[in-house]
């Protein structure tokens, strides 16, 4: 790694064992990306989020040259830090793995052109509990992300029509995305459904899913 490991922790106290835990999970990053530039780790306590509960996360970013960055963001409702974060950081640190490997296969000429990120629009925003929900225009799926999941610290710029590139994955209410980058801006293209505000109703009906 050419740049020493970052590790922040928000709302949570700091711990020796999730220190050391996060640290063996970065080599093993850096084990499976020779030329890895960066890695950035914070485990936070949320402070708004539409589940209930105690919902911890675990935000992993690592950066590859020449510039390309890559985030897997995870969440878990904890109701003992000590005993219950090591799943919630271990599912971040395995979907970065995932992501990883893709990249690579990509590199290497092993992943097509289709298989590549795909696109979506932006169709509803709940700034206020840091998440939104975007659509892809080939099969009108819907995807859940949070506000760690958008690179660059570019959530606020997000507004419904805003066309953005993502990772698709699924979660325990359904579709989600990561590592969500701005494409354009509304404008760039036409856009219908933006003007929705509310959730879809499976998300509201089953508020104590793990989602990001």
């Amino acid at each position: 790694m050419q740049i020493p490991l970052e590790l922040k922790f928000d709302g949570v106290t700091h711990s020796q064992w999730i220190e050391d835990y996060v640290r063996e999970r970065a080599a093993k990053l850096d084990r499976m990306c020779d030329n890895l530039m960066s890695c950035r780790v914070v485990v936070e306590r949320a402070q708004h989020h539409h589940n209930t509960g105690n919902p911890y996360r675990a935000r992993v970013e690592v950066t590859l040259p020449p510039k390309k960055d890559l985030v897997a963001d995870k969440q878990g409702t904890v109701s003992d830090p000590h005993v219950q974060l090591r799943p919630v950081i271990r599912k971040a640190f395995e979907a970065m793995e995932k992501q990883i490997k893709k990249e690579t296969a990509r590199r290497n000429g092993a992943v097509k052109v289709h298989d590549e990120q795909p696109s979506a629009l932006v169709v509803r925003m709940f700034p206020d509990q840091d998440y939104g929900f975007i659509k892809s225009p080939t099969d009108g799926t819907e995807y859940y992300f949070h506000r760690n999941a958008v690179l660059h610290d570019d959530f606020d710029r997000l507004t419904p029509g805003t066309e953005v590139r993502f990772e698709a994955e699924m979660g325990d209410d359904g579709p989600q995305a990561s590592t969500v980058q701005i494409i354009n801006k509304p404008g760039a293209r036409p856009h219908t459904g933006a003007e929705e505000s509310e959730p879809p109703e499976e998300w509201q009906a089953n508020p104590s899913a793990d989602n990001t």
